[in-house]
């Protein structure tokens, strides 16, 4: 259902879609039960109010998981200071918490992103992930206790089977029942599935997204060990695997208080109960999270992948940035600056001319010279649709969750003043040594 966000009428109509089906299943259930002839006849006194109450409480859940805003980052400074292990967010322009990803739908950095749920057109994030929560949990009552009602009068129905059919029910309250039933039985397959997932996420303190990394890691982890030969890092050094455990695990009980934001439990299920918040100090709730230790250090998830490393070092001009030639050139006075100019249009002109001699001779001549990169991308792995990129089991990328699927590539493509305020930093920091 993930990849329901990028259809736009689906996307547009899924609120009011949803509230049409409350509507049918609540109400209209209750009017065929009223006024039809079907036994054992209306819904008793008590039944009425049992099921308008969750009906109610399922209406006040589903409006805050609407609602309440998945959380916003408010940075004193967008930087980095040298030791930060946070990523960068290029789209933000801000630092990148930890456990947070950016949504193309939101269009900004959301605290412990899930996924963006296109039912409520929202994301379930660390500060909606209770209200969402306990809208699954009404949502999965209230359909059970109406299947209980009509589980009631298909029995009376078998009962009587051999009854003559004008001493029966009509043909009316007959299709109603029937359409009713189906129309409840698809519903409560698919939310119980739906409360299932979210159910373990709740447990085990892992989001559809971590889920999806783990996933990848434990691929990765398979492969031989000469998958990683030759994937070097942004300063050429080669990398060397690690199996890595999923750290913010930290025992079921702590796990579900955490998401809920409480460690009292009745407030758990009470569909007016807070969510956690951001703290605004740049520190604590929604921006450090506990470990569990199991890695020899903290802050190494999400594990790396060798795919985006790989196409991140490929040799496509546009590919790479070179940070050292970008701060040389950033500290050069401005007489050396148009110097440098001068020098660069001079090489560009050389290469000009080479390359139109050369397509003079070779009609067909590739002006990008890149036959490494064509190998590249023949190399890069497939998802289950035929399409670069890994697929889950599931066949869904981390696009399909509402995450821009090219952000790990973009994480150390930082902006060149924040190099060069770093790189003054770093020099203050030797100087007072």
């Amino acid at each position: 259902m993930a990849g329901f966000n990028d259809v736009p009428f689906i996307r547009d109509l899924a609120v009011p879609s949803v509230c049409v089906l409350i509507a049918f299943l609540g109400y209209a259930s209750q009017i065929v039960f009223a006024f039809s002839t079907l036994d054992p006849g209306p819904i008793t006194r008590k039944q009425t109010v049992t099921f308008n109450v969750l009906l109610f409480l399922l209406w006040v859940t589903y409006y805050r998981a609407i609602t309440v805003d998945p959380g916003r980052y408010a940075f004193a400074e967008r930087v980095l200071d040298p030791s930060d292990t946070r990523r960068w967010c290029n789209k933000c322009n801000a630092p990148k918490p930890l456990r947070a990803h950016h949504c193309r739908h939101c269009g900004r950095c959301i605290p412990r992103m899930d996924h963006h749920c296109p039912w409520t057109r929202n994301c379930v994030s660390m500060t909606t992930f209770p209200h969402f929560m306990r809208f699954l949990i009404y949502t999965n009552l209230s359909l059970w206790y109406l299947a209980h009602l009509l589980w009631l009068r298909f029995a009376v129905l078998w009962e009587h089977r051999l009854m003559p059919a004008y001493l029966g029910p009509s043909l009316a309250g007959l299709i109603a029942l029937s359409i009713l039933s189906i129309v409840c039985f698809f519903t409560s397959l698919a939310l119980l599935i739906m409360l299932v997932t979210t159910i373990k996420s709740w447990v085990v303190n892992q989001t559809m997204i971590e889920m999806w990394e783990e996933e990848r890691h434990e691929m990765l982890a398979d492969r031989p060990a000469k998958d990683w030969w030759d994937v070097v890092g942004p300063n050429g050094e080669k990398l060397q695997f690690e199996k890595l455990e999923f750290p913010y695990d930290l025992g079921f009980f702590q796990n579900m208080s955490q998401a809920m934001g409480t460690r009292n439990m009745l407030l758990w299920l009470w569909p007016l109960a807070g969510n956690p918040t951001i703290s605004k100090d740049g520190r604590g709730s929604g921006w450090d999270w506990e470990e569990n230790g199991f890695n020899r250090i903290e802050g190494l998830w999400p594990p790396l992948d060798p795919e985006k490393i790989r196409r991140s070092n490929r040799a496509w001009p546009a590919a790479r940035r070179d940070y050292a030639e970008e701060l040389r050139l950033a500290s050069l006075t401005p007489e050396q600056q148009k110097t440098e100019f001068k020098k660069r249009q001079a090489q560009d002109e050389r290469r000009k001319r080479r390359l139109m001699a050369e397509l003079e001779e070779v009609d067909d001549y590739d002006m990008y010279n890149d036959e490494n990169f064509d190998e590249d991308e023949e190399e890069l792995e497939r998802g289950v649709d035929g399409q670069p990129g890994w697929t889950n089991s599931d066949g869904d990328r981390l696009r399909d969750f509402g995450v821009e699927e090219s952000e790990p590539s973009d994480d150390d493509d930082v902006p060149l003043a924040e190099l060069i305020r770093r790189r003054k930093v770093l020099k203050r920091d030797q100087d007072d040594e």
